[in-house]
């Protein structure tokens, strides 16, 4: 059999069919900050122990993902010039990318992110470019996790309390976009500072459907199990993180069209194959 290529226009008037889906924009938002807790997410380095918090969300196309943006909580006086590291991860839902069965020292695993991270990105390696911005000086959440993260029994510290510092929204682009197929994932953004420490700040929970969970967190004493913050940790309540994801939707996968006697091959990157007998 020989394959005889023509391009996408010829195909088009000629046999009047029309090309596959053409790529969109794609985007989730959780929203603003609500003010109810701010919780701990930085890369680990030497003596600091590494924190990470994770909220989800869906994509229901396959998606090329350039853009990302979350409010964090730095403290009273911080300037963008006290930002040295910024860090995205994204993980599947367990029990994809993880050991199963987990190993039961959190209360459960149901709906948590996955014990390793699908993709990741680090501006320490020039793979994810950002900006930071001042949105407030002053900004206070009613309860806060940072330290509190234990195995079970010993999960729920009640939290921290409360803490006020200064609002900075993050951009975050990256170089090289991150494909994701349509599905469920968690986000995870770490910041590193030159003193004091982020927290990722919540929003209100998005309003399926589908169904939305909760936000988790753990740190290096409980990897790879995860805890709910609001379940496990402060005991009461559920809550989101103030994130946003962006980009480009993927065109429909390639499809066969009969056309007389012959077979169309219809793909996403613009190309046609008549196969002739």
């Amino acid at each position: 059999m020989r394959f005889q290529k023509c391009s996408l226009s010829i195909a088009g008037l000629l046999l009047g069919i029309s090309a596959t889906a053409a790529a969109g924009p794609i985007s989730f938002s959780t929203g603003a900050p609500n003010g109810l807790v701010g919780t701990g997410s930085r890369p680990g380095a030497g003596p600091v122990i590494e924190i990470e918090s994770a909220d989800d969300f869906r994509l229901s196309s396959d998606a090329v993902i350039n853009n990302a943006t979350f409010y964090g909580l730095l403290p009273s006086g911080a300037t963008a010039a006290d930002i040295n590291q910024v860090r995205v991860e994204i993980y599947r839902i367990f029990p994809l990318d993880s050991t199963s069965p987990p190993s039961g020292n959190v209360p459960t695993r149901a709906n948590s992110p996955s014990d390793n991270a699908l993709l990741e990105r680090d501006s320490a390696l020039a793979d994810l470019t950002f900006s930071a911005s001042l949105v407030s000086p002053d900004f206070t959440v009613a309860n806060s996790v940072l330290n509190g993260i234990f195995p079970k029994p010993n999960q729920t510290t009640l939290g921290e309390g409360p803490v006020t510092g200064a609002e900075f929204l993050f951009d975050v682009s990256f170089p090289t976009a991150l494909f994701l197929p349509a599905g469920h994932y968690f986000f995870v953004p770490q910041v590193g500072l030159s003193s004091g420490e982020f927290l990722w700040l919540s929003a209100a929970k998005v309003t399926p459907p589908p169904a939305d969970l909760q936000s988790w967190i753990r740190n290096g004493n409980i990897a790879p199990d995860w805890l709910r913050i609001g379940t496990d940790v402060i005991g009461s309540g559920t809550f989101n993180a103030a994130f946003s994801v962006s980009g480009t939707a993927v065109p429909e996968p390639a499809t066969m069209i009969m056309i007389g006697a012959g077979l169309l091959l219809v793909g996403s990157m613009g190309r046609r194959a008549v196969r002739r007998r």
